[in-house]
């Protein structure tokens, strides 16, 4: 097991990590304003499964045959662009509601667990095929690890733990602060057009992005 002082000093990197504006924070922040702070939450769970996936393949040695071959590099690259693309175009045709209440998911109403699973999903998907993550845990992990200490394997499965609850805290908070704003905009049919617009432009940027990353 790693020690304590490494456990800690890795969680606060972890944190300001989290804090870095970067394209799944952004993610987070863009659907929890357009469609209220529960999707927005649940959009945050499926990114925490997908750096369970991104730190497994990592302790297992998958990682590095991945980061070794190109080809799995350019095809995991499109097919997430291509994802965002498609994000995008169901924004930018999205309707808006006339009436002066908020859309689901922004009021006290709870979410559908159909809709719970399909936004757990959108978060697992945007993060798992992002290959510039899977990269970046290849080559962050480790680093905190100490052989002396036991198995590497088990000290990366630790450290990529510490990473998900860094991301739930942080990104849980953006979900909540942003979702409640949200709500408030959403009361608006010209704020939903607006919003759905923004949202179309973003995921529509994040996907040029990821086509435009190098290894």
């Amino acid at each position: 097991m790693p020690a304590w002082n490494a456990l800690v000093a890795f969680l606060g990197v972890a944190v300001l990590l989290a804090l870095t504006p970067g394209p799944d924070n952004l993610f987070v922040l863009v659907q929890s304003i357009q469609r209220g702070w529960r999707v927005g939450m649940c959009v945050v769970v499926g990114l925490c499964l997908g750096i369970v996936v991104h730190t497994t393949a990592v302790a297992l040695g998958l990682a590095a045959l991945f980061a070794a071959s190109s080809t799995a590099f350019i095809t995991l690259k499109w097919c997430g662009a291509a994802y965002l693309a498609w994000l995008a175009w169901g924004a930018l045709r999205a309707p808006v509601s006339s009436s002066d209440t908020p859309q689901a998911g922004s009021t006290a109403q709870s979410l559908p667990w159909q809709q719970a699973l399909r936004m757990v999903g959108r978060g697992v998907v945007m993060n798992i095929t992002n290959p510039k993550v899977l990269i970046f845990f290849l080559a962050f992990l480790p680093q905190f690890a100490d052989p002396a200490r036991g198995s590497v394997a088990l000290q990366i499965v630790c450290f990529g733990l510490l990473f998900v609850l860094a991301t739930l805290l942080v990104f849980g908070a953006i979900a909540c602060f942003s979702g409640v704003f949200g709500g408030i905009l959403q009361r608006s049919a010209r704020a939903q057009w607006w919003l759905n617009r923004l949202a179309g432009v973003v995921f529509l940027g994040l996907a040029v992005r990821l086509l435009t990353v190098q290894r």
